[in-house]
């Protein structure tokens, strides 16, 4: 069986989404299913390609267990439509852009993230770039509770176990 393959999605690839990436892959771990679940993320714009995360969404994600180290900015195109299951965005700006990209075969999920979230205050994953510490551990406290929910929606899809 291939594995399912997620996508998450935000403007630079260096705060939300690789946040995304990492709480989501380390859930995908403890719930053993990484021989099951492929997870990777990248921004619509390119202005960090090639960069590591945020020093701040690192330092915050590391403080809930969450490893960003190995992960690198990278621009999402029109390829990953013909990778990837799932392709979530974090807003509604990034979400419009990878709708632009989107080929009419693409029969994956393509939404937000928050989505498959249970916080009734949001419905976007906030950018935390030009915010305090606060706004971190906001997106962490969002992207930890849809992630639940993705994964549990990944489980009941494709019927999958450890």
């Amino acid at each position: 069986m291939e594995k399912v393959s997620v996508l998450f999605v935000c403007l630079g690839n260096i705060c939300r989404s690789p946040t995304a990436h990492g709480v989501f892959q380390h859930k995908v771990a403890a719930a053993g299913l990484d021989h099951a679940i492929r997870v990777d993320s990248a921004g619509t714009g390119a202005w960090h390609l090639g960069n590591e995360p945020d020093s701040r969404a690192a330092a915050a994600a590391q403080s809930r267990g969450y490893d960003l180290s190995g992960l690198r900015a990278r621009q999402a195109d029109a390829g990953d439509f013909d990778q990837f299951d799932y392709i979530l965005a974090m807003d509604r700006q990034n979400l419009r852009e990878l709708k632009s990209l989107r080929p009419a075969a693409y029969d994956g999920r393509l939404d937000l993230l928050l989505n498959f979230g249970s916080h009734p205050d949001f419905a976007e994953v906030p950018d935390p770039y030009y915010g305090g510490v606060k706004g971190f551990e906001l997106v962490l406290d969002l992207v930890e509770n849809a992630a639940d929910g993705l994964l549990a929606d990944i489980r009941r899809n494709f019927s999958l176990e450890p």
